[in-house]
């Protein structure tokens, strides 16, 4: 119980966090477009997304929830069945659902995404703090998977992390 009661508050927490920073965007972002963060590197520039990254799939909210809750479902399923005692895996999947969530949230409420992270020194797309979320837990998720193989392949059992 404890392992499901700790995985509900860091997802709530993660998805407050990402939530909070939104609503602070859309008050005090919008209205000014953009701030220098860190000069010549990152500003702060409030964006909507009418689609997913880079503005894919932009007009097709339907498709985009629908798909975003089926995986969801099964990202869940993961933590909350397959992942006690797997802390690294349990990061990486508690991640991935909390920033799936922010994004969904936002998604279902508006029909759009608030971004509002700008990289200055590269051309890429404005995200936020749920895409980070999602990006390092796929990150870890891989990191898993492949520790997962090459302790296979050597025939040891994995570690626990």
């Amino acid at each position: 119980m404890a392992f499901v009661v700790f995985n509900l508050l860091a997802a709530a927490a993660l998805i407050g966090i990402d939530q909070a920073i939104k609503l602070w965007a859309t008050n005090v972002l919008q209205p000014v477009g953009a701030m220098p963060l860190i000069p010549h590197v990152v500003e702060l520039r409030f964006v909507l997304n009418p689609g997913m990254a880079f503005s894919l799939l932009s007009g097709k909210q339907l498709f985009l929830i629908i798909a975003t809750s089926i995986a969801l479902i099964f990202v869940a399923y993961g933590l909350f069945f397959r992942s006690r005692g797997r802390y690294l895996q349990q990061a990486a999947l508690l991640l991935i659902l909390a920033g799936g969530i922010g994004n969904l949230i936002d998604r279902v409420l508006n029909g759009e995404v608030v971004d509002y992270i700008n990289l200055l020194f590269m051309q890429f797309a404005v995200f936020n703090f749920a895409d980070i979320c999602v990006c390092v837990g796929v990150g870890l998720w891989v990191l898993v998977i492949f520790l997962e193989e090459l302790h296979a392949e050597n025939g040891q059992s994995p570690k626990e992390q």
